[in-house]
């Protein structure tokens, strides 16, 4: 994470685009990256979307290293990581979903 914060920082530095990130343009900007993201399977089925075509493939990745740009570029800007807060967040989902009342093992 360290190393991608650092060649963002120079990416952006080396190009003036410093004035541009500020969080709320990050977060649209990662909104949209979302979009595109979706796009790759907005006509799809589900069993279509798991079998996706080497061109599509090529793309997802290419969406998702945007997502991931945008988004560790607006968590720094709060000295957030990411994976750190991902592993905060599930935590606190396994306190609020409990598997013991997850509806679906009910069926299963």
């Amino acid at each position: 994470m360290k190393s991608l914060i650092s060649n963002l920082h120079k990416f952006t530095k080396d190009r003036h685009w410093q004035s541009y990130h500020s969080p709320k343009n990050l977060s649209m900007a990662l909104i949209v990256e979302c979009a595109e993201l979706l796009e790759l399977f907005q006509w799809m089925t589900n069993d279509e979307s798991w079998n996706i075509n080497p061109e599509i493939l090529d793309k997802l990745k290419d969406e998702i290293g945007d997502v991931q740009i945008y988004l560790t570029m607006l968590a720094n800007k709060f000295n957030l990581n990411p994976i750190d807060e991902a592993k905060n967040k599930l935590k606190k989902n396994e306190i609020k979903y409990p598997v013991d009342k997850n509806l679906f093992n009910k069926f299963s």
